[in-house]
């Protein structure tokens, strides 16, 4: 007769694996709904500023985000949030705009425009892969 040592170290016992089943699907759902609920939230701020560029600067999405990033209306704030923006649509007509104000030089959020988000949203429009984007882009809150 095998002693208990025996017993625990030649398999896992069936109770043990479906707990460890059942904890690795745990997490691969949480994961899962957390990357949906970023996804959603991603698309919400891109509706959001886009919708505020369409007020002041009638068109498409694109081109009125391009409008308020060059206005002297808005904040230094809302014309990143318009950078990050146009980044997270990846449409290369902002191309243009983008590289013109791109230095890479170090920049502060609300005295210029970020020279961080001018480079991720060079980058995204530039064809970078762009994952949530194929989320929130066909989901109903995505962009019309």
């Amino acid at each position: 007769m095998p002693g208990d040592l025996e017993k625990s170290t030649t398999f896992t016992p069936p109770r043990r694996r479906k707990r460890l089943m059942r904890v690795v699907c745990f997490a691969l759902g949480f994961l899962a709904i957390s990357f949906l609920a970023v996804c959603f939230i991603i698309g919400h701020g891109v509706d959001s500023i886009s919708e505020k560029a369409l007020r002041d600067h009638p068109g498409d999405k694109v081109a009125a985000l391009m409008a308020l990033v060059e206005s002297d209306q808005h904040t230094y704030h809302d014309k990143n949030h318009a950078v990050w923006a146009l980044g997270q649509l990846g449409d290369p007509r902002a191309l243009p705009l983008l590289r013109k104000y791109y230095t890479g030089a170090e920049s502060g959020d609300d005295t210029s425009l970020s020279q961080y988000e001018l480079g991720k949203a060079i980058e995204l429009c530039d064809g970078e892969t762009n994952i949530g984007a194929f989320i929130w882009r066909h989901g109903s809150w995505g962009a019309k």
